[in-house]
């Protein structure tokens, strides 16, 4: 149960005063915690309202300085600027016709006059505002071309108010409708209702880096003065930004004591059905293969939970490692499931691991959203009775209706689609101690995300390639030589070459000018008639596997497609990728879309087609993946130029969105937090006595407190 000290703060919005219906809505729509379901659409949560806890989180993102006084005539064109001026004459409609005129007032002092501009004006609201002969404070930006101010309606005060007209006002994200005031105003009724916390952070290291309380820490960051106060080295929100990496690194290691603490299995065999995989293989495992495969079997042999993250770049053969850690576990009795964040992938998956498994036997069945009826019901009696040995399938696998047998190893495919729920749910459905656990991911993770998204787990890295990989050649080009391309692979097509073209949207947007797929689709027809397959995530599952299927017999010679493709589609043909727009793609998925090259005999090669000018970033983007093959060095990439925050799409996944910590700004101090949460729990494994209990405060305070609930169960 939450701490009664922190209820105030996780009360609704509606309970600060001057929070009506109406104000309430937009502070809903701004700032309620959002759901993430098994797509991560990010929505808000059903019935869900925003908080004074979701107030304090919500920080200012720049400032306006009103400290500029001048008259009228020496105002500085294009800047804020803090006026004293007598109201002359209000203009409805600005003396022109039509609803969508503005609506103008015109004010002066002794030095010169202007208008004040307002669309969509409320006349009456105005006119009571601003009575004509009286005289007011006005603060705004003055027009650059004309001799006008725009100036917001809540940035008028009488003479008589003239003292409290804030010098410098926070400038807060917002959502139509909610002025910057109205929010202002909130914030304030929130900050008032912080209770006075004791100090978590340990003495020395809170001298040592001169930081001051929680509490004034969030008030000073609610009320910037300069500009340097929205860096990341600002010492307050590095304050802020330790404390919320602390919360994250003590539940993450409260999760590990919690799931090591757990007896787990010991699940050891002879390997003969390893062996009659490995001796039908037409290659040989790397060094990194074996080495990934002998930690996984020292897990699973150890009588403590598996918790481990099987980390390969592209192409690394992740899959393979899976399936033969998963052979272990039906040899030893037991049943083994592997579950995909999407129907394509997990399909992939089955039909690879069925042609892989095939030699020694085991019976391999697919579960998707796809199969109903009878062959869903058939499916789960066998799985029932014992009668599969690996279930593959996507979401559908945690669902209360899947019984097994005997779930002996749970494997979770592209891990950062899932949150931690989802995969304990599937770890779950072993019978007794639970499954062993193994997760995987191709998108490699820089070591920073590892820490603050991974540090459950222990991690086993697949850095090496098969033999015989060659490297795929990768060019920037231009949109304006689209022409040129399309030539290419005219040429490359009539050798018996396949080419995939990605494109960032299906159809056409006029929001957006950008490729479009199915526009893309139509323009290729005209150059290779019926040898142009589409597929995109619009379509449904039958059609998509349709076209796929005949991209990978050979029947098509150009795939366009979106994103849908990023993973797990393996056409060893397949020797050309063209990503149009390739400046509006993040690195991460950039690499991913080029492994789906590359995987045959033939040399491989990827265009990334720009549309010119390129800005700073996206320009550092394309060279990065012009000069570099590795994956974990494109991860480290991605994370300097795009932040924790986005890489591997964070914000729309289980990994945990920081609201005040940055990475890699932040990473030393997250070395810290891990430092110091590892230290705590040794000393203090149930959190208890004074500091246990104030450390308790801080995962409560940024909802964290699942992991008090599980040191409760443990």
């Amino acid at each position: 149960m939450r701490p009664a000290r922190l209820n105030p703060l996780f009360t609704p919005v509606r309970t600060l005063k001057g929070v009506g219906p109406r104000i309430e809505g937009l502070l809903d729509k701004l700032l309620a915690p959002k759901g993430v379901g098994p797509k991560g659409t990010g929505e808000t949560a059903v019935g869900s309202h925003a908080r004074l806890i979701d107030l304090l989180w919500h920080f200012p993102v720049g400032l306006i300085d009103r400290a500029h006084t001048p008259s009228i005539a020496e105002s500085p064109l294009g800047q804020i600027v803090t006026l004293t001026v007598r109201v002359a004459e209000h203009r409805p409609g600005g003396g022109r016709k039509g609803r969508r005129a503005p609506y103008r007032i015109l004010v002066e002092d002794e030095t010169s006059a202007l208008d004040l501009v307002y669309f969509k004006a409320d006349q009456r609201y105005l006119e009571r505002l601003l009575p004509v002969g009286e005289t007011r404070i006005i603060s705004g930006r003055s027009n650059p071309t004309t001799a006008a101010c725009k100036c917001p309606t809540r940035t008028m005060w009488p003479l008589w108010k003239a003292a409290g007209v804030p010098e410098l006002e926070p400038v807060y994200p917002l959502t139509a409708g909610l002025s910057n005031t109205s929010l202002r105003k909130a914030v304030h009724g929130a900050l008032q209702a912080l209770p006075d916390l004791p100090e978590w952070i340990d003495d020395a290291f809170l001298k040592k880096n001169d930081w001051d309380s929680f509490a004034k820490s969030i008030k000073a960051l609610h009320a910037p003065t300069t500009d340097q106060d929205f860096l990341p080295s600002n010492p307050v929100r590095e304050r802020l930004a330790y404390d919320e990496l602390l919360a994250n690194q003590l539940a993450l290691a409260i999760l590990r004591q919690s799931m090591k603490r757990r007896a787990g299995r010991t699940i050891t065999a002879p390997g003969r059905l390893r062996k009659a995989i490995l001796d039908a293989l037409p290659f040989a495992l790397t060094g990194a293969q074996t080495r990934a495969l002998a930690e996984i079997d020292a897990d699973m042999a150890d009588p403590l939970h598996m918790l481990r993250l099987l980390q390969g770049d592209v192409g690394s053969g992740k899959t393979i490692v899976a399936l033969l850690a998963m052979a272990t576990a039906v040899e030893a009795g037991h049943q083994a499931a592997l579950m995909a964040p999407t129907e394509l992938l997990a399909r992939q998956h089955f039909e690879t691991i069925s042609r892989f498994a095939a030699p020694a036997g085991l019976r391999v069945r697919l579960l998707t959203g796809r199969e109903r009826g009878k062959e869903r019901l058939a499916i789960l009696d066998a799985l029932k009775a014992g009668e599969i040995d690996i279930l593959l399938g996507t979401h559908a696998l945690f669902q209360e209706a899947i019984a097994f047998k005997d779930l002996g190893l749970a494997v979770i495919d592209e891990q950062h689609r899932f949150g931690v729920h989802q995969r304990l749910a599937l770890q779950a459905k072993g019978v007794g101690a639970g499954a062993e656990l193994l997760v995987m991911t191709a998108t490699p993770i820089p070591r920073t995300l590892l820490l603050t998204s991974y540090g459950d787990l222990d991690v086993s890295r697949l850095d090496e390639k098969p033999p015989g990989r060659k490297p795929v050649l990768t060019r920037t080009v231009p949109l304006e030589r689209l022409d040129e391309v399309v030539d290419g692979i005219e040429r490359a097509v009539e050798t018996g070459a396949q080419v995939y073209w990605v494109c960032p949207l299906v159809g056409e947007s006029e929001m957006l000018d950008l490729a479009a797929a199915e526009e893309r689709f139509a323009h290729l027809q005209n150059r290779f008639g019926d040898k142009v397959g589409l597929v995109h995530g619009k379509l449904k599952g039958k059609e998509k596997d349709a076209v796929m299927a005949r991209f990978a017999a050979g029947e098509l010679s150009v795939l366009v497609s979106t994103t849908v493709i990023e993973v797990g589609v393996d056409v060893p043909n397949a020797s050309i990728m063209i990503i149009e727009h390739a400046e509006r793609f993040g690195l991460a998925q950039l690499h991913q879309l080029r492994g789906r090259v590359g995987r045959g005999a033939a040399q491989s090669s990827c265009v990334l087609l720009y549309k010119a000018p390129l800005g700073e970033v996206a320009r550092e983007r394309l060279n990065v993946m012009r000069d570099t093959e590795d994956g974990f060095v494109i991860a480290e990439e991605d994370l300097r130029l795009r932040g924790g925050g986005e890489v591997l799409g964070t914000r729309q996944s289980g990994l945990p969105a920081f609201r005040i910590a940055q990475l890699p700004e932040h990473q030393d101090l997250l070395a810290a937090a891990r430092d110091e949460a590892r230290l705590c729990l040794s000393r203090m494994p149930h959190l208890e006595g004074e500091r246990g209990e104030r450390l308790r405060l801080l995962l409560y305070l940024f909802e964290r407190d699942d992991a008090v609930k599980l040191m409760r169960a443990g």
